[in-house]
């Protein structure tokens, strides 16, 4: 690895958290303001932030630190890898094994609430992980490689030949970024505050971890949108705020679905618009 290499992954390991916090501020105030209300501060995400780093946490086993930093090392990991260039399958299965690592961490402990949480969890990977590989196929078939350096080599944006693929990801964005309907397993919102499911049992810095965690995933998910349209990266990146604010909203103005809702919905429309967009590819080259 390049010296070059190294500085661009280091900046973004310290951007990214950045980044995320504001972004975090950002879709705190919009919301506030949907609702009439003045809303917290910007930078109340890193208020919030260092107020549990200072906090004593409780461990309920020896082993939740453990798959908090699994979480978070992997979400850097694909971070890396998508500022970097590298394989998009590898970051796929390195951002699929961060949800695993905070699901077992979830199910470590007794608590039942953190349990069903877990489960929720589970069962959002399992409607959404199919529709992420079909992506990664879908660009396969548009440039001819996993990498991502291939995807801004390539002459034309993917938007053009994979429509319904970016539809199909907008919609499993919602998914996971845990925005109403789809906010079961957990909640960024203050009606969960006391029962958060998955993360029910962690507190102190485990908690923060967790946040940061959320921080990076959000600028990683938002950078994959742009892949979309990496030429120019500008408009890319344009189009995933442009994103984030419609998933906000949606969040605003939509009511909690169950999970099996979510489940046949993301395979039946998800799915089936991913597939039919492959297919469409392969009869009309």
């Amino acid at each position: 690895m390049s010296i070059n290499n190294i500085l661009t992954a280091v900046i973004a390991i310290i951007a990214a958290p950045i980044l995320g916090g504001l972004l975090f501020g950002i879709d705190r105030k919009i919301t506030a303001r949907m609702q009439n209300r003045f809303g917290p501060p910007l930078l109340q995400p890193f208020y919030d932030f260092f107020k549990l780093i200072g906090k004593q946490g409780i461990a309920v086993n020896q082993t939740q630190m453990v798959y908090v930093l699994g979480h978070l090392f992997f979400a850097i990991g694909a971070l890396v890898m998508l500022v970097l260039k590298q394989d998009l399958l590898m970051l796929m299965f390195i951002l699929a094994f961060s949800g695993i690592s905070l699901i077992m961490g979830a199910m470590s402990v007794r608590s039942p609430y953190s349990k069903i949480g877990a489960q929720r969890e589970i069962m959002q990977m399992m409607a959404y992980e199919p529709v992420l590989l079909l992506m990664v196929v879908g660009v396969y078939k548009v440039t001819g490689s996993f990498m991502i350096s291939d995807i801004f080599n390539h002459d034309k944006p993917l938007l053009y030949s994979l429509p319904l693929l970016f539809l199909a990801f907008i919609y499993v964005l919602t998914i996971k970024l845990r925005k109403s309907p789809f906010d079961f397993a957990t909640s960024h919102h203050g009606h969960q505050e006391l029962i958060k499911g998955v993360t029910t049992e962690f507190s102190g810095t485990q908690l923060a971890l967790l946040e940061l965690t959320d921080w990076i995933d959000l600028v990683l998910l938002m950078g994959l949108i742009s892949l979309f349209f990496a030429k120019p990266l500008w408009v890319g990146i344009l189009i995933a705020l442009v994103c984030y604010f419609f998933e906000i909203v949606i969040d605003n103005i939509s009511a909690r679905v169950t999970w099996q809702w979510m489940v046949k919905i993301t395979w039946v429309a998800g799915i089936g618009a991913a597939l039919v967009n492959i297919v469409w590819m392969y009869l009309i080259p």
